[in-house]
């Protein structure tokens, strides 16, 4: 749902100075329109007039002489602009009449009440946020066109126009040149046998690459899905270099923050027995499986399985199971471990143990290291379990053998 949502807003009348301004943001945006054709027109025409002359020819000639990619673009691009200033009209009158039905001064109107009024005005139970009533910019709501990228004699401005995606394999283009310089330097620097930094790295963690469809929002190409894994392997092995720090700024272009972990917001604080140890009690569940974990810090290492040590599980894969969130935070042999539990077999047992370690040692450990293991699954349950068996089969998926007689 777009602007369009508010043609009453639009066909209604609109109090005092409502009205006069609906008229103002029409009548401007019908100047933007003469304005934006008039300009892309005049600069198009002084581009094909210096090339013209470079070939040798007079003006008149070029411009008797439009291709028809040309003339297809200019009438897009006016199509266009007419399109989103009428949206932009009506987009306008309708956020000023919200202002007028919430109470507001449209002048002071900001996005922020613009989208609270929406919601008040008209609740919806969707599950999906693109799927409720929303009212935005046009800018907002239509992508992106891009500008002419070839002249009046219809010759392309970028040396890749012809591979269909040129702002793609310029980019490629620009990490394979990054690489080949940080290897150059790594290579001078050998040479003149100066050791590198290693101190000096590029820390990615709080960070992620540009989603598909960012990213295609961001070069304005639309691509295969191949197209994109292609970008990640290549940045990834940018990423990769000893020296990537050096090209940070091109790296992070490519990136955004990791959104705030509501996990991250509620971990628990560090709770202290009477002698002052600290320790942290957590629960963990591994198919039915239930495990009550202590984990006391200032310890020697020791693990404690329902009143046994770690050889309560016969299996070296349990066990492995247990000491990996230990293993993996660094803090094996620093902390003891105190746990009970109950149901299941070894595989759920320990499964339900290393969960509720994982959980508790959040409160011993930063925030980098927290995110760290969430990355690594730590900090998610596993939520698998025993299928039932079926009716009129053998097991849950295994059916009897067929037999004609």
């Amino acid at each position: 749902m777009s602007s369009s949502l508010f043609q009453l807003f639009r066909t209604g009348k609109l109090i005092q100075n409502g009205y006069s301004v609906s008229c103002k943001a029409l009548h401007s945006s019908q100047q933007f329109v003469k304005a934006t054709t008039a300009a892309r027109s005049q600069n198009i025409a002084s581009f094909s007039t210096a090339v013209s002359i470079a070939d040798g020819k007079t003006p008149d000639d070029q411009s008797q002489k439009m291709s028809k990619a040309m003339k297809a673009y200019m009438n897009r691009a006016e199509a266009h602009d007419a399109l989103m200033a009428e949206e932009t009209a009506e987009y306008e009158i309708g956020r000023r009449h919200l202002a007028n039905i919430m109470g507001e001064d449209p002048e002071t109107f900001t996005d922020e009440d613009r989208d609270k009024a929406i919601e008040y005005l008209f609740p919806s139970g969707l599950f999906e946020p693109r799927a409720r009533p929303y009212l935005k910019h046009p800018s907002e709501v239509f992508s992106k066109r891009k500008e002419a990228e070839f002249d009046h004699s219809g010759r392309p401005f970028h040396t890749l126009f012809y591979t269909g995606l040129p702002n793609y394999f310029q980019i490629l283009h620009d990490i394979t040149e990054r690489v080949r310089e940080l290897d150059h330097f790594a290579s001078r620097m050998s040479h003149y046998n100066v050791a590198l930094d290693k101190d000096k790295s590029l820390n990615l963690s709080s960070s992620e690459w540009l989603t598909k469809e960012e990213f295609e929002i961001k070069i304005i190409e639309a691509m295969k899905d191949y197209h994109y894994e292609f970008f990640i392997k290549s940045m990834n092995r940018l990423a990769a270099h000893p020296l990537s720090y050096r090209a940070k700024d091109f790296i992070m272009d490519f990136r955004k923050n990791k959104p705030i972990v509501k996990l991250l917001q509620e971990i628990p604080k560090v709770m202290y027995t009477a002698e002052g140890v600290p320790y942290m009690t957590e629960t963990g569940r591994r198919k039915t499986a239930t495990a009550t974990v202590t984990v006391y810090g200032r310890g020697s290492g020791k693990v404690t399985i329902n009143d046994k040590d770690i050889l309560y599980f016969s299996n070296l894969q349990d066990r492995e199971q247990i000491l990996f969130p230990l293993q993996f935070c660094g803090v094996l042999g620093t902390v003891d471990v105190v746990a009970e539990v109950e149901g299941g077999g070894t595989t759920g047992q320990s499964g339900a143990i290393r969960y509720a370690i994982a959980m508790a040692l959040r409160s011993f450990v930063d925030l980098e290291m927290v995110e760290k293991m969430r990355l690594a699954g730590l900090l998610t349950r596993d939520p698998r379990s025993r299928e039932r068996k079926k009716p009129g089969q053998k097991g849950a998926r295994a059916k009897f053998t067929w037999k004609k007689r």
